[in-house]
């Protein structure tokens, strides 16, 4: 099963995409198998973090643009400067998670939500669920 999801992000933002993929994966009666979370875009990844303290989420943007800071010398400047800085975080943070579902839910932590990371935007986005059921 392949299911689309479509988002409005801010810039820096993030989006919490726990409860939707928490659904796909209900809807789809899995009960052993795995949970693949794609993101296609060059300036968005994806990251499981505490949904407890969503300053946490802040801090991780904050860290990100520390380490890498929007600047105009580099190489790639497609369309502006926090476009190339966001396609190296992008990189960095990765646009893909796989989880495992057992006994029909996803295997993550009690205080864990899955988010999509915005280097960018604003954007209209989309990630993609697949569900992969054991043979």
């Amino acid at each position: 099963m392949l299911r689309t999801f479509k988002l409005e992000t801010q810039f820096r933002g993030y989006t919490e995409l726990t409860a939707d993929i928490k659904a796909a994966v209900a809807e789809s009666g899995v009960q052993e198998g795995l949970c693949l979370i794609h993101c296609p875009h060059t300036t968005a990844g994806l990251t499981i973090s505490s949904f407890w303290d969503l300053n946490g989420l802040e801090d991780l943007q904050d860290e990100v643009c520390r380490l890498v800071p929007t600047r105009i010398d580099f190489k790639h400047q497609f369309d502006t400067p926090q476009d190339a800085a966001g396609h190296v975080k992008s990189s960095l943070m990765g646009v893909q998670l796989t989880l495992i579902i057992h006994e029909g839910k996803l295997m993550i932590g009690s205080s864990q939500g899955i988010f999509f990371l915005e280097f960018d935007g604003p954007r209209h986005r989309q990630y993609y669920v697949k569900i992969v059921a054991d043979q």
